[in-house]
């Protein structure tokens, strides 16, 4: 560029002579600067389409990079998504065999206690020893047979399912004696049964069917305190506070209806009614 301006101020010098001054050597300068800014122009041009072929190629290479990352995205989502797909059905396969798995130790412990039932229900001899070896009097008069009486009859060799499920059809009938008997027999004979907090319960509902306040008192009251890791606390909490209601007692309906809240989550149905029946008596006049 420098040298460009210093042969642009020689033709300015040239062009300022006289023209016999005017020389060969002048006439060859002159021709070499119009060279010079024939290839400033050329290198221009030239620079011009680098540039442009340099910004072509470097978005082609952005949009391949780009096509690379957006395939290599799509990838890793799929293989998420079958992933997840394998886990939930591992997850729900392991559901199906803890299920599974429930059921058949349900269905062994109620096995057992059948076989146990079965089992008390057989006569054991007595040892030969154990017979008396006083000989019988033959002129002694025949013994008097046993005063029948009305007693129930014996529960040995009933399955506690059986046991259970009669008392229950007992329940459903209306039959409030016999099921009360039944489910008392079934306590008395399988007290560790799983079923036993259902029977305790059901006393309760019998009792509470026939009006018979303190009763279902006393039998939700036992349900809560023999079988506190129940299913039935729950809702003996709130059945004892409506029975406790009916008597008169406030008070204690008050305070088994919260024990109901401190019991149960937001979704149990049984914990929404105890709610109702706290704010019903909250509105209640003072008497």
């Amino acid at each position: 560029m420098q040298r460009l301006m210093t042969l642009s101020m020689v033709a300015l010098a040239v062009a300022a002579a006289p023209a016999s001054a005017q020389s060969r050597e002048q006439r060859q300068m002159m021709a070499d600067i119009r060279m010079l800014q024939e290839q400033q122009q050329e290198i221009a041009v030239a620079v011009a389409t680098m540039t442009q072929a340099l910004q072509a190629l470097v978005q082609d290479s952005i949009k391949a990079v780009n096509a690379r990352l957006d395939a290599a995205n799509d990838a890793a989502r799929k293989g998420f998504a079958d992933q997840k797909v394998i886990v939930d059905d591992m997850a729900k396969d392991l559901r199906a065999i803890r299920e599974r798995v429930d059921d058949t130790n349900v269905r062994v412990s109620n096995v057992r206690e059948e076989i146990e039932a079965l089992r008390s229900s057989i006569p054991v001899a007595p040892p030969p020893g154990a017979i008396s070896a006083v000989p019988a009097d033959p002129n002694a008069p025949a013994p008097l047979p046993a005063p029948t009486t009305g007693t129930p009859p014996s529960t040995a060799g009933l399955s506690p399912t059986r046991m259970f499920d009669t008392a229950r059809a007992d329940y459903a009938a209306g039959q409030w004696s016999l099921a009360v008997t039944g489910f008392d027999a079934f306590l008395k004979t399988f007290p560790r049964s799983e079923m036993a907090d259902d029977a305790q319960f059901l006393i309760g509902e019998t009792y509470y069917a026939q009006n018979r306040w303190m009763e279902a008192i006393s039998a939700y009251t036992a349900v809560i305190q023999n079988y506190a890791m129940g299913d039935k606390v729950s809702e003996a909490y709130y059945k004892r506070g409506l029975a406790q209601e009916r008597v008169g007692d406030i008070d204690a309906a008050r305070e088994s209806w919260n024990s109901v809240l401190q019991r149960t989550q937001e979704s149990d149905p049984v914990r929404a009614l105890a709610r109702q029946n706290l704010d019903r008596v909250a509105r209640r006049p003072a008497q």
